[in-house]
């Protein structure tokens, strides 16, 4: 009972306004002063595919989450703006390095790899300094210390970026024309940023699963997340495997951040704290310690979270997510693809 409830949970919205758009219809416009009413698919459609650019980004941010906690059952409360630095770096770097509307696409590929990778560096090492001055020297204080210094550095990154940018959102060029159409499925077009926001997300997941599963170090962060003591006598260095964790976490949630920026076409101090709010329970919703289950967490709020904004109204979208994440913890309480933590025995 309690699976078919999770999956009729999941699949509620989006059948109901299916059914909505293809028995009642939905309007589009306006001909000789009469609405024009269409009765398909092709706005849910549209809904489920800005869900999924959306739910690229919350998954890739969500990752760091998961993999911080897989580690050593800490709930990173800075990460989310680690993301925001992640965002404002990306904008630095494409300005310094003069990427810009009217660059060729040649240089603008090029310039954006290249800022791509330097933020992902650059994140990920903030995110290891943070794990070094803030978590390491807690590591045997009860765990309500470094939870606490978590929200604290949360606040000094916030104040970092009202400083760097002051505390409205700023605007960013569109560099890749992101409302740009590349192609069209059955009447549901598809744009440049979802191009841009899915494409980048699959690689990375990929590489990332790779290197858990096939590298050395990924295999040591596997050992030490099943068992740190006994990872330490098999001669796993386990600070440095910590902060591996650390750093590739960070190198996510700046790739995130650069996406956001050109999806977004703007950034703003406090963007990480509904980021952080939405990638943390996408990392809960699928089980915490899983990294596929961070990705099909983010991918449902993404989609849970336009259909808000779309059909309800962006006041109610925390509401509702909050609600399916209430109904998947009670239906499942493990998420849903389960733990891989030390806590899940």
């Amino acid at each position: 009972m309690g699976s078919w409830g999770l999956v009729i949970a999941l699949l509620a919205l989006p059948v109901y306004y299916g059914l909505h758009d293809l028995i009642h219809g939905y309007q589009i416009g306006y001909l000789h002063g009469h609405p024009v009413i269409h009765h398909d698919l092709s706005q849910l459609g549209f809904n489920l595919l800005e869900g999924l650019s959306n739910g690229a980004i919350w998954a890739l941010i969500a990752i760091g989450y998961t993999l911080v906690y897989g580690i050593i059952e800490l709930i990173n409360f800075a990460h989310g703006d680690v993301f925001t630095m992640g965002s404002f770096t990306a904008v630095a770097l494409w300005g310094a390095l003069g990427v810009t509307v009217t660059t060729g696409p040649l240089g603008l590929v090029l310039g954006l790899a290249l800022t791509l990778i330097i933020t992902m560096l650059v994140s990920g090492s903030l995110n290891v300094l943070i794990e070094r001055v803030a978590y390491r020297p807690l590591r045997n204080a009860p765990k309500l210390a470094p939870l606490i210094t978590a929200v604290g550095f949360s606040f000094v990154l916030e104040n970092v970026g009202l400083v760097w940018l002051g505390g409205n959102p700023v605007s960013v060029s569109d560099l890749v024309r992101q409302g740009d159409k590349v192609f069209n499925i059955s009447g549901v077009i598809v744009h440049r940023g979802d191009v841009l926001a899915i494409g980048l997300m699959i690689p990375l997941v990929l590489a990332l699963n790779w290197f858990v599963n096939r590298t050395a170090p990924g295999r040591a962060m596997r050992a030490t997340a099943q068992d740190p003591e006994a990872a330490r006598l098999m001669g796993i260095n386990v600070d440095h495997t910590i902060s591996l964790a650390f750093m590739l976490g960070g190198m996510l949630a700046g790739a995130a951040g650069l996406v956001y920026a050109l999806y977004e076409t703007n950034v703003w101090f406090f963007q990480g704290f509904q980021a952080g709010l939405f990638a943390f329970t996408a990392a809960v919703m699928g089980g915490i310690g899983n990294i596929r289950g961070a990705v099909l967490g983010g991918l449902i709020i993404g989609i849970v979270q336009q259909l808000a904004d779309f059909r309800l109204g962006a006041q109610w979208t925390e509401a509702v997510i909050f609600l399916y994440l209430i109904l998947v913890m009670v239906l499942r309480p493990r998420g849903l693809l389960g733990e891989e933590t030390r806590e899940a025995g």
